[in-house]
Formats: structure tokens, sequence, C-alpha cells
């Protein structure tokens, strides 16, 4: 019936379409004999279709492009769009390639990066625009650096524009994020520069459910009387007290006039709720107070780990299936991170405040933060593409979920965030990133070699803490940063070039192996993932030393070092530590924060 009620099928956005979608529409477009005219005057039914010669034509037109399908995590399959001429034969295609938004070398880089995708119908896009800026690249330090630098840049763009006579509108400058846990050190570095911004597709960080769960644990810890905090997490996770206890809570510290927590203590010991509900809450108390016990003895970034773990927070969002529920994990780990910037829980929890005091005006020109997959069908003219790293950007978990399928929808997601610029587009990727709580050296994103280098310039980073010669799947252009004009020279670089090609490449299912954060074992190799430890058994091939500035040299140069066992030393990025081996000029630290790690000498001091 509805095979001819429908004269003409549309479709946009074919290449988001999901294998339900393709099946009702396949059914609905197949050609049929036409269905008997009704002469039932009575019967409200559409006329019949002309002859079944008209059913015949296939009148179907589906509008996409296969360079764009980024929702596979959700259940799109781009398979749809790259069949369709198989799926309906004689169809006439059209290939759009003229681009009316991004100049010469932005489209040039994003065609260049999108052509190494096998899946694919294949155009070369095409502007009448001018050539514009190369695609900038730049290399830091840490995120944190990344964050300064951007933040730096955007007042630049400011400053520059108001020397032209001109005006650079912050409502047209983005920040792209392949996670949603990066956005953090960004809406911090912001609020110190006091420059407006706001997050599109979600809430702003400290204003995301998971985040706003921690903290309401955190200031019941260090404020007991603050019963919002409290009533927001006496049943997160579930423990069976439902809106009659809760209420019977109110109640008590109304009539007593003392705060919800001492409420909750009080009935737990008394026979007025339910034995079920009582149990739980008397738990939930002692727990209270065994942290409140702990927040003069431990580190408040300690605590806060403790305090997910054996709440069951942490563990809920573990069980959850549902497709965020990985990303609220990040979530939780990037918050406890960024406590570590703080003396205490309470300097940590006022600073909070101020932040979540900052009102934006919805009429009040702001930097947009959003994630790639948000920033799909808009445009801006300058873009800024940070956490261009390899276990980032492509993740790590597309490439475990989904191999090869999964990078390349990665590389999709490179390229439509590229192809949000108007006008300028850079790119940053760290050197070092702090993974679950600890340091960890990072290698570029293989999808920054893929860029072509005459639409490339590559940025040198402030004080010279770039990332280059640092790739761990195989030989990187970015070893030799001349070929794009760049004068990177750094002692740190020129160390990364002579231990080029010494180590690195893709394992057998496509994923760059992991290289560790300046630890070198010569009785192990290198695991593929750092979950991945190396079994006990037959001696192994030693690896070439890695050499990264600032870490590990694995090979002693005899030199005897100044520092001996027991000194307590400071690293710049790992903080105070004990020196616990001395190996020539290595010393093995174990570090307060950041674990036990092997560094040279020379880039630490003596406290």
């Amino acid at each position: 019936m509805y095979q001819q009620r429908f004269r003409y099928i549309l479709v946009d956005e074919y290449q988001d379409t999901n294998v339900a979608q393709y099946l009702w529409l396949r059914l609905l477009s197949q050609a049929s004999s036409p269905l008997p005219a009704i002469t039932d005057e009575s019967a409200a039914q559409p006329d019949p279709l002309p002859p079944s010669a008209e059913r015949e034509k296939k009148n179907i037109c589906c509008v996409g492009d296969d360079d764009q399908s980024i929702y596979g995590w959700r259940g799109a399959e781009v398979d749809n769009i790259l069949r369709f001429d198989h799926d309906f034969p004689g169809a006439k295609v059209v290939r759009l390639e003229r681009n009316y938004r991004s100049t010469g070398h932005i489209l040039a880089a994003a065609s260049h990066l999108i052509a190494h995708n096998e899946g694919r119908l294949g155009k070369t896009l095409r502007t009448e625009d001018v050539l514009g800026e190369k695609v900038q690249v730049t290399g830091g330090w840490d995120s944190e650096e990344e964050a300064r630098s951007i933040g730096e840049e955007i007042e630049q763009l400011q400053r520059d524009a108001r020397e032209r006579g001109e005006d650079h509108p912050l409502d047209e400058i983005a920040i792209l994020v392949r996670a949603s846990f990066q956005m953090r050190e960004f809406e911090d570095r912001f609020i110190q520069l006091g420059l407006p911004y706001r997050v599109i597709g979600g809430p702003r960080f400290y204003e995301r459910a998971e985040i706003r769960d921690a903290l309401a644990y955190l200031r019941v810890i260090a404020q007991p009387a603050d019963d919002l905090a409290f009533e927001r997490i006496v049943n997160v996770p579930k423990r069976g007290l439902g809106d009659a206890a809760v209420q019977m809570l109110h109640d008590h510290a109304r009539k007593q006039r003392i705060p919800l927590s001492e409420a909750a203590a009080a009935l737990s010991a008394t026979d007025e709720m339910k034995p079920k509900p009582r149990l739980a809450l008397r738990e939930l108390m002692a727990s209270f107070e065994r942290w409140r016990t702990k927040m003069s003895t431990l580190p408040h970034t300690e605590l806060a780990e403790i305090v997910l773990d054996e709440s069951g927070y942490t563990q809920m969002w573990q069980n959850d299936k549902s497709a965020d529920a990985a990303g609220r994990l990040e979530n939780l780990k990037e918050l406890v991170r960024s406590m570590q910037d703080f003396e205490n829980l309470g300097g940590f929890l006022d600073h909070i405040s101020l932040v979540m005091d900052r009102d934006n005006g919805e009429a009040e020109q702001a930097v947009n933060i959003m994630t790639l997959h948000s920033a799909k069908g808009l445009e801006f003219d300058t873009v800024f593409l940070p956490g261009w790293e390899e276990g980032l950007f492509p993740h790590q978990r597309s490439l475990d979920e989904s191999g090869r399928n999964g990078l390349e929808e990665e590389r999709r997601l490179a390229h439509v965030g590229l192809t949000r610029a108007r006008k300028r587009a850079k790119i940053y990727f760290a050197t070092n990133r702090r993974i679950h709580g600890m340091w960890t050296t990072t290698v570029p994103s293989r999808f920054l070699d893929e860029l072509p280098e005459a639409h490339v310039e590559v940025k040198e980073p402030v004080g010279g803490s770039g990332g280059f010669g640092m790739s761990g799947y195989g030989a990187s252009r970015f070893d030799q940063t001349a070929s794009f004009g760049s004068s990177y020279t750094t002692p740190g670089w020129q160390r990364a070039q002579q231990r080029k090609g010494a180590s690195g490449g893709f394992s057998e299912k496509g994923q760059p192996k992991y290289v560790p954060d300046g630890i070198f074992n010569q009785d192990e190799e290198y695991a593929e993932t750092p979950a991945q430890k190396p079994a006990k058994g037959p001696a192994r091939k030693p690896h070439v030393p890695l050499t990264i500035e600032g870490e590990l040299v694995a090979k002693s140069t005899g030199t005897a070092s100044a520092f001996a066992v027991g000194a307590r030393v400071f690293h710049q990025k790992f903080g105070n530590g004990n020196v616990v081996a001395v190996d020539g000029n290595k010393l093995t630290i174990r570090f307060d924060h950041a674990g036990e790690k092997r560094v040279v000498d020379s880039f630490v001091e003596r406290v």
C-alpha cells in the first residue's frame, strides 16, 4: 500500500541512516503492481498511482556525504551510501564538489587527509576562494600549555583585528575537542583570562551530572551542613533510600532544626525507619565519617578516588551500558586530575564555587567549545583542534572496538573538524598528558602525517617543548620538520632525530604500539597498550633505548650523579619525590603523585 502511496522519496543525511531505516527505505522504493482502484466513494483514500510503468522509475533521491559519516557509535551505517549504486541500479549520481566555506589551504589539507580512507565514493573538492592561511600545527608540553597557548592566540587574534580596524567576534571562534573531558582545561583557563565561553551541545564541565554528583560527595565531607549536596547523593547510586525515606529525613531535620546529615545519623540509630533503608543510611553515614578522618591524612586527590570507589559511584557508571557512560568515567578522572592544582580540598571547592557562580549572558559574545561530533553542520572563521595524539584522536576505544572501520570513522571526524573552518584551522597536540592520574608521554596523531606538506605550517611551540619525532606507529614526517619550513632545532628534537626508526610500528591489529612514558626495561618489550603487560617467558630482544626530552635516556653515560639514594628532589612536571636508585646520571625517583620514574639528573633539583 505505502509503495503505491508515495510517488517520490527524498532522504537527507543518507550517510547517517541505520540498518532499520535502510531496510524500510528499500521496501518503500521497491516497484510493485498498483493496487486496484477503490470504488467505495465513502472511503477517504488517496487516488491510485499511475500504471506500474511509473513505479518502475523508482523516484528516490538521497543526499549525503560519505566523508561525513561520524555516527557509527550510535548505529549509523556508512555502507548504506557506499552501496547506493548497487541497491538502485541506474541511479544518477551527482557529485557536489564545489565548497563555499573553506579557503584553499584548509580544503586541500582536509581532502588529502580523507583520501587515506579506503571505504569512500571519492570526490575532488574545489573552492573559488583564496588560498588563505595554511593549516597550523603546534606541539606543546602538556594539556595545560595547550590551553594556555590557545587562550593567548585567541587574545592575539583579537588584538590583531583591532589594529587592522576590524573585528574578530568571539562567536566566530571554536575549539573542537575529541572527548568532553578535554573541555575542563580550557574552561579553567578562560575563567582565569576572563575570556567568555560557551559549551555547545551539552553543559559546561562542572555542570555535568556526574561532576555535580562527585562534587556533592566532596562537599558533604568538607561541609556536613550542606543539605543540597547531601540530598543529591543520599541515594546515588541506588541504596534503597526512596522518596519516603528522604521525606522522613526532611521532617526530622526541620523539627529538630539540624542539617540533613545530622538527621540521617540520628534516624539511622533509631527504629523509626524500616530495616533496609535504616541499614543503608547507617552504612552511608559511617562511610562519611571514615572519609572525614582520612581528609587530614591523605592527599585530597587520593581521597576523591577512594570516595568515588567506595561509594559505588564509579562502579555504577562502569556497569552502565549507555553510549555516554565511558565519557562520564573519563570526566570523573579529569575531575580528580584537576584537583592536583590545589593544595587541599577546601581550596578546590572554593574554586568550584567561583566557577559555578560565573554566568555568561545569552547575548554576550563567547568562544564556542564543543566536541567534534557536535560541530557537524556548523562553521566558524577560526577553529582550534586540540588533542591530536594517538589514543585520543584517533580514539583508542574506536580502534579497539571497530579496528580499521573505527580508524576510518575517526579520520572522517578529523575531516569534519577541519572543514568547520572558514579562514583558519589550528591543530594542537601535547607531548605529555595525564591519563588515569599518571603523566604519560603521548605521540602525535597519525593524521598529522597524512596532511599535505604544501598546505601545512608547523609552528614552533613556546619554550621549545614540542613532541616532534615521538611517533610510536612508524617513521613520521614530523621527524623532519624542515620540510614544513620550520626552524625547530631544539636539543630535544635533535635527540629525537637520533633515535628515528629505533622503535614504533603498527601492531597486527593496525593499532599503534604503546610507548611508555619514559620507562625503559631491557628485559621486556613495550606492550601494545598500557594494560597489556608482557608475559613472563623466554628472553626477548631488547628495544633500542627511547630518548625523550626531560625523562629517560635509557643508556647510562657512566657519569656519576651528584644525587644519592634518599635525596629529596623536585621535577618541573612530576613534582616532589625521593631518589630510590642511582645508575650513572639516571635517577629512579618515587614521585609523590606520579609514581616511580627514571629521569636524567639534570632535569631535577634538590629540595
